[in-house]
Order: structure tokens, then sequence, then C-alpha cells
């Protein structure tokens, strides 16, 4: 994984909600926090750091160190 991609998970735990609630909301445009393609069967996520950094008003980079070094 690139250290520059942000996982829904991650951008769940910022946000404040279920990895669930932020796929489907990519999914339906209502989440604009970055772009989620169907490409045959699978979803992809391409999260937005300067996107998701505006969506909930805050600096998230120090946020995203700390995700990663829990799960690392």
């Amino acid at each position: 994984m690139k250290a520059d991609k942000i996982l829904p998970t991650e951008a769940a735990a910022i946000i404040g909600a279920s990895p669930q609630f932020v796929r489907v909301g990519m999914q339906t445009g209502q989440l604009p926090i970055g772009a989620a393609v169907k490409m045959s069967s699978i979803w992809t996520y391409n999260i937005s750091r300067d996107r998701l950094a505006e969506y909930v008003g805050r600096n998230i980079d120090g946020e995203l160190q700390t995700l990663r070094k829990q799960r690392a």
C-alpha cells in the first residue's frame, strides 16, 4: 500500500463514522471526499487528503499518522 493512499477505514475513523458509511456515501456521490469506481464487481476508492480535511474541517495528517502506527 502506498503511504499516500487513504483507506476507507482510515477515513471512517477520521470522520467518526463506519467504514460502510464511507463506502456507500462515496458510491452514491453523497460523501465528497474522493471517487468511488466500480471495476467489474469490485469497488475501488480514491480518497483525497485535501477533500477529507476540508470535509472534517481540520488538518488530518496527525490523525493519519496515529491510525497507521496503531495498525502497524
